[in-house]
């Protein structure tokens, strides 16, 4: 359905991904403002990465979302660590609850820039940022974020594990649409072989009792060196 301001637009797509969460923002920091502080699985995953990448790496944390918690979080494990995210609401309110942190408005397929310029980067987290769009973006997303990372560097997928790829009502409970993508274990494994990262591990565990009822996937994978280098 339209509106006064011309079409909706195409279910999935940047501007949809900008729709979504600049309406929903505000309500996504109220209810998980601080998460983080009963999910010390999820406190070791980004530690575990972040030793990975050594003190003082350069990372981008895709996606940052209104909280800011990643972002923040491996700035204090020592990482150099730029938030992006689509939405701007996103990324005011999450200037805002993380002073002393970077972000900016950016789409998770231009990490290019998320280093200084012709430097590349050192890591990327990507926690819960593949579900806003099309599973059919997976490839193009993985290529450009390999493109963004040296060899030897590490990269951590966090992802919902489903077969859903389409639109559905919001799982916040608001009365918005929303694209909603969900992957197996073998889909990210694949991705991630043929955008040339090495897949470390891939862990598997159940929602917590506060959490969408869906099966978390965590897959730690290496940046492989160049085709005809060292």
């Amino acid at each position: 359905m339209g509106s006064l301001n011309g079409p909706a637009p195409e279910p999935g797509s940047a501007p949809d991904v900008v729709r979504s969460w600049d309406a929903r923002a505000d309500l996504y920091l109220r209810l998980f403002r601080h998460e983080w502080d009963s999910k010390p699985f999820d406190q070791a995953v980004l530690a575990e990465f972040a030793g990975r990448v050594g003190a003082g790496g350069r990372v981008c944390d895709a996606g940052c979302g209104p909280c800011g918690q990643v972002t923040a979080m491996l700035a204090g494990h020592g990482l150099d660590v730029l938030g992006i995210d689509l939405s701007p609401r996103c990324v005011e309110l999450a200037r805002r609850e993380k002073p002393g942190c970077r972000f900016e408005v950016r789409d998770q397929q231009d990490v290019g820039r998320a280093a200084a310029p012709g430097v590349l980067l050192d890591g990327l987290v990507s926690y819960y940022s593949l579900h806003d769009r099309p599973k059919s973006e997976l490839p193009a997303t993985l290529a450009a974020w390999s493109a963004a990372i040296r060899p030897g560097g590490q990269l951590l997928i966090v992802a919902k594990e489903g077969t859903g790829d389409g639109v559905v009502d919001d799982p916040l409970g608001t009365e918005l649409r929303v694209y909603w993508a969900e992957f197996t274990e073998w889909e990210l494994h694949s991705a991630a072989e043929d955008a040339a990262f090495r897949v470390d591990d891939i862990t598997v565990r159940e929602a917590y009792a506060d959490e969408i009822r869906t099966r978390r996937i965590y897959l730690s994978a290496t940046r492989l060196p160049d085709s005809g280098t060292a």
